[in-house]
């Protein structure tokens, strides 16, 4: 089935750009040039995936994304031109699983867009279909997480990130390893981004976040799943 990709940008120069790059990789695009316009769009289109810029008029992509997570787990792809890593920081801990600086290579974004699709519908061998560590329940095939007696939203970075640690409790796993993992290549400069995964994780699973009884911080080196 083909997938469809909602590309977001008031740049219509840029959207068509990018529409055309996706439309040749077999993609099917919807567009829209707001965060108002493209709410009403992702409703009913439900794309599979948002290329979303964050500075655009009646709403901005702080704001869309605020309103589409409390109705839809879309993975996010954010494009920005902007340069402080506190905003994308702010993108990723609103949801987004990855992001793009402009100016930016097509094809580097067709790249990025289907990276991320890939770990969205990624299937594993049946052996490791189901991982259960404490009180954990995380199910590949589903992709669902259960922590004690609920079940939680994940977006796909923080359910293959989860899912790493889960497969080896104890080991620990560098920021890189993490990105090879979710990225499925190593993008240096990109590797901080880990940290502010690892803080959504800990915010949706944790008790107490501050003092997590899950993930474990290896000071110098990355990050763990504690040992039962």
């Amino acid at each position: 089935m083909t997938q469809t990709i909602l590309v977001v940008d008031d740049e219509k120069r840029l959207v068509s750009l990018v529409e055309s790059y996706l439309l040749r990789e077999g993609y099917r695009v919807v567009t829209a040039y707001n965060g108002k316009e493209a709410l009403a769009v992702a409703r009913r289109e439900k794309p599979d995936l948002i290329v979303l810029d964050l500075m655009m008029p009646e709403l901005d992509g702080y704001g869309f994304m605020r309103a589409h997570r409390a109705e839809q787990n879309t993975p996010i792809v954010l494009l920005t031109a902007r340069v402080d890593d506190d905003e994308k920081v702010i993108g990723l801990e609103l949801g987004a699983d990855d992001y793009i600086t402009k100016p930016f290579r097509p094809r580097e974004l067709v790249a990025r867009v289907r990276a991320v699709l890939r770990r969205g519908g990624r299937e594993t061998e049946p052996a490791a279909q189901v991982l259960q560590v404490a009180d954990i329940r995380l199910e590949r095939e589903t992709r669902l997480v259960k922590v004690r007696d609920g079940f939680i939203d994940l977006t796909p970075s923080e359910f293959d990130i989860l899912a790493a640690l889960l497969s080896t409790p104890g080991r620990v796993y560098s920021r890189l390893d993490l990105l090879d993992i979710i990225q499925g290549v190593r993008y240096e400069g990109y590797e901080r981004t880990i940290d502010t995964h690892i803080k959504n994780l800990r915010a949706k699973l944790e008790e107490d976040p501050r003092n997590p009884r899950y993930i474990e911080t290896v000071y110098g080196v990355g990050y763990r799943f504690a040992r039962e």
